[in-house]
């Protein structure tokens, strides 16, 4: 069994979820002898699809891509990786291909195979005026003609036939796992004693903005406590100025993440990791806090739950009473941090990365006996 992946998230990211979801997806299936996975790409900086393949070349290394530098980088890498794919697939050298976004661009030079995409979430229906119009549009079009869709939750599964109204036996569910319990820790990291931590990018649906606002005044109350946020770019003018004027800048800090060791080091160290987020088609932090004994607290919404379980406290995310209550016992009384790491290791042991390969091969294997 040939199985195509694509070259478009590795295009795109560098670091991010997808890009590594479909690296631990290959890494897996490379080892089952019925199974051929092959990611069709010429040339990606994704860090995770470098470290599976070895490559540390650049851009300006490859004599075939270096000329076409004057017109873009990222502009280069896309569209000699796509026009790689579509050779690939007119080919038809495969048993089913499965894009690893959502541009259509492949449909016209596919032929009978079967194409399976995978769902992470509705954000750009809920939240369009995020995105730029024409994902959503090229995601409508996919998702309608795919042969079999993967959602990463039920959740995502419930919001996926609500938008457009597919049969629910065309969806299989089949949860992600977290990679981040493999590296070495970053001991080197300087770090306050007491501190809170954000993950991520800050954007309206991840709710940071209220979350601040709902947690100033624990801060104002306890000067050794801070908020340490990990990626997702350093504060923009609009949030220094609310940092400001909630009294608490010294205490909210940003912390670049260059590799997962630092992240890894910024959970373990701790008191807790929240995630106020409006709206999540999987959840992969709460994973990783769990793999790194960091107890979790986070919104009682869409598929947070669903990863959570009975391994977080959860609080309503549109009400600052409701946050500030959960965070502040958390933060102020350790035997309740101590269960929840417990219980974190233990809610951990139902994901694997094998177990989202194994599930994914039989969805192949069902394909191409029908």
């Amino acid at each position: 069994m040939k199985i195509l992946y694509d070259h478009q998230i590795f295009s795109l990211q560098k670091y991010g979820g997808i890009s590594r979801y479909f690296c631990e997806l290959y890494a897996h299936l490379i080892t089952i002898d019925t199974v051929q996975p092959e990611i069709s790409v010429v040339y990606s900086e994704n860090c995770y699809y470098r470290e599976l393949f070895h490559q540390k070349c650049s851009l300006s290394d490859q004599k075939s891509l270096g000329k076409y530098l004057d017109f873009g980088k990222n502009t280069v890498i896309n569209k000699i990786n796509e026009y790689h794919c579509k050779k690939q697939i007119r080919n038809g050298n495969f048993d089913i291909v499965h894009p690893t976004y959502y541009d259509p661009y492949f449909l016209k030079d596919l032929k009978s195979q079967p194409y399976v995409l995978t769902v992470y979430d509705m954000i750009h229906e809920l939240f369009p005026d995020l995105f730029n119009d024409s994902i959503a549009v090229q995601k409508k079009k996919v998702i309608e003609c795919a042969t079999k869709i993967i959602a990463i939750s039920d959740s995502t599964k419930t919001d996926l036939i609500t938008f457009y109204d597919i049969g629910p036996e065309k969806i299989e569910v089949i949860p992600l796992a977290t990679s981040l319990h493999k590296p070495t820790p970053d001991r080197t990291l300087k770090l306050p004693q007491r501190y809170m931590l954000f993950v991520g990018n800050r954007e309206a649906y991840k709710n940071f903005t209220f979350f601040l606002n709902s947690i100033a005044s624990l801060l104002q109350n306890e000067h050794d406590l801070c908020l340490i946020c990990a990626g997702g770019g350093p504060f923009s003018d609009n949030e220094i100025n609310l940092l400001n004027e909630l009294r608490i800048k010294k205490q909210v800090l940003y912390y670049p993440v260059a590799n997962d060791s630092t992240l890894s080091q910024l959970y373990r160290k701790a008191i807790l990791f929240v995630f106020p987020s409006l709206y999540e088609g999987f959840g992969i932090p709460v994973l990783e806090a769990f793999s790194c004994g960091c107890p979790v607290a986070a919104s009682d919404c869409s598929s947070l739950p669903e990863v959570g379980g009975e391994a977080v406290n959860y609080f309503d995310p549109h009400n600052s009473e409701s946050i500030q209550s959960v965070v502040r016992d958390i933060v102020q009384d350790p035997s309740m941090q101590e269960s929840l790491r417990i219980r974190g290791y233990q809610r951990l042991r139902l994901f694997s990365w094998e177990k989202t390969a194994t599930q994914t091969k039989k969805v192949y294997d069902n394909l191409l006996i029908q």
